[in-house]
Parts: C-alpha cells; structure tokens; sequence
C-alpha cells in the first residue's frame, strides 16, 4: 500500500476568505510578518500496490476532475509517500 498526496489551492485571482480571515486573525494572536495566506485543500489517497505511471496518472486524472473544481482551483502537486511517510 502507498500513499499519494495530492493538494489543490484556488487559483490566485480567486477570492480566498478563509485564507483572509485566517491571515487577519494572525496578527492579533501575536504572529506578526505573515503577508499573505491563502487555504487550500490536501487529499491522502491510499492506493494498493505500488504506484506506477499509470497510477500516478490515474490519480492526476481524479485530482483534475473530481478532486478539484477547475474553474476556480488549480491541483499544484502530486506526491507520494514512502512508508516512513516522508514524500518520495
């Protein structure tokens, strides 16, 4: 069994008002310096077997078209994880 993280973010001209209320509520906790945030989506996918081309290409095609809504958010990236959990 592996594990394939895929993240998804809204594109930048998207309105982000969790990242905004996340970002001004920083400040006031004492987290100073942080310019900007913006909050996107992580998706652990567990897969059996190993992850091949085809795999990794089947979950870019999910990432894509279920994963994500492609109006208004981008898939920025498809990793894989080893079995200690670092990414491969």
């Amino acid at each position: 069994m592996a594990t394939i993280l895929v993240h998804v973010m809204p594109k930048p001209e998207i309105l982000d008002p969790q990242g905004k209320a996340v970002g001004s509520a920083l400040p006031r906790l004492g987290f100073d310096g942080i310019a900007q945030v913006r909050q996107g989506k992580r998706f652990e996918l567990t897969v059996d077997g190993d992850v091949t081309d085809e795999v990794l290409a089947k979950v870019r095609e999910a990432a894509q078209t279920l994963l994500s809504n492609p109006v208004i958010e981008d898939v920025v990236e498809v990793t894989v994880m080893d079995a200690t959990g670092a990414v491969a």
